[in-house]
């Protein structure tokens, strides 16, 4: 699977104001953004648009309607192609000229699109992110944009020059180290992830290893390759061996505003750490690729962003 990892560099044009988690707030506003560049008919149902198995925000954003696994497959729901990393810092309140940065990670053939991404991203400054202040909220300018380590955008220039040099993530290509030891994980945004279908506020390792097989397969099924040749049931039964060494995991509560149910969602996660005892030779393909990816639900607003250390 094609992986692009994107730098957006950006300055406030004027005084703004975010929220703690900055993921979704983004995330909307990419959304607003996107639709008004790439809509055609300017329809506001997306599934009566004639055009929605071609038009990029459909595919972005109404995945579940336009995006199709295998006739084989058994998902139960379609993951975006994308994951917007927000800037991570507690900071809120931004003056003019503050600098910020964030990343989005994009998957598959979507790569090829991302001149409308950046697009987006410049409208996105325009609309302005954030609360209101003094009638306006906090617009932007997007400064440069960098991928695969080169610049391929800078607003001085207003081009984008990009060749093609993004990495392949394939879970059986990432060759896996011998290794019995310590696994330590940190979360640098919140993980919400289901088992048995309740929210979780613990992490034992076979809960892991079932939402990490969960991203790799569906991310593959519908950005790459297809189905991964992965021996899923002995990784599960393997993984319940692995003991809890130490665990300093907490739940984490935030709110977001749903533009479509218009209303504020209490929103839920575990953040912090959490370190494994066992044997994890055949779980470091898994965790190479999901570092990557993100894992547990709502990754599209950069949830499940985690780190992990390895000692012998």
């Amino acid at each position: 699977m094609e992986y692009g990892e994107y730098k957006f560099s950006c300055k406030f044009k004027n005084n703004a104001e975010l929220p703690y988690y900055k993921g979704s707030t983004f995330r909307g506003v990419f959304g607003i953004a996107l639709k008004k560049v790439v809509c055609a008919l300017k329809q506001n149902e997306c599934n009566s648009c004639l055009l929605n198995n071609n038009c990029i925000y459909a595919l972005v954003f109404e995945t579940d309607k336009t995006v199709s696994a295998s006739p084989e497959s058994k998902l139960s729901f379609v993951p975006h192609p994308f994951v917007i990393e927000p800037p991570l810092t507690n900071q809120t309140k931004f003056k003019t000229g503050d600098l910020f940065n964030f990343k989005i990670l994009i998957f598959g053939n979507m790569n090829n699109n991302i001149p409308y991404f950046i697009y987006a991203l410049n409208q996105m400054g325009k609309i302005g992110v954030g609360k209101k202040i003094n009638g306006q909220r906090g617009k932007f300018k997007l400064i440069k944009v960098k991928a695969a380590g080169q610049v391929i955008y800078k607003s001085s220039e207003q081009k984008i020059k990009f060749q093609n040099k993004n990495e392949l993530l394939f879970p059986e290509n990432l060759k896996s180290k011998k290794t019995n030891g310590t696994l330590m994980l940190t979360f640098e945004t919140p993980l919400r992830i289901k088992f048995k279908n309740h929210l979780k506020a613990d992490l034992p390792f076979h809960v892991l290893v079932r939402a990490m097989l969960r991203r790799i397969s569906t991310l593959l099924e519908c950005y790459g390759e297809g189905e991964p040749d992965i021996d899923y049931s002995s990784l599960v039964k393997e993984a319940q061996a692995v003991e809890i060494k130490g665990n300093s995991l907490q739940w984490f509560d935030w709110k977001r505003y749903s533009s479509r149910q218009k209303e504020k969602m209490l929103m839920g996660g575990i953040t912090g750490s959490i370190t494994y005892n066992g044997k994890f030779e055949n779980y470091l393909p898994l965790l190479d690729f999901c570092s990557k990816t993100h894992i547990g639900k709502q990754t599209a607003f950069g949830l499940g962003k985690f780190h992990y250390e390895v000692t012998p």
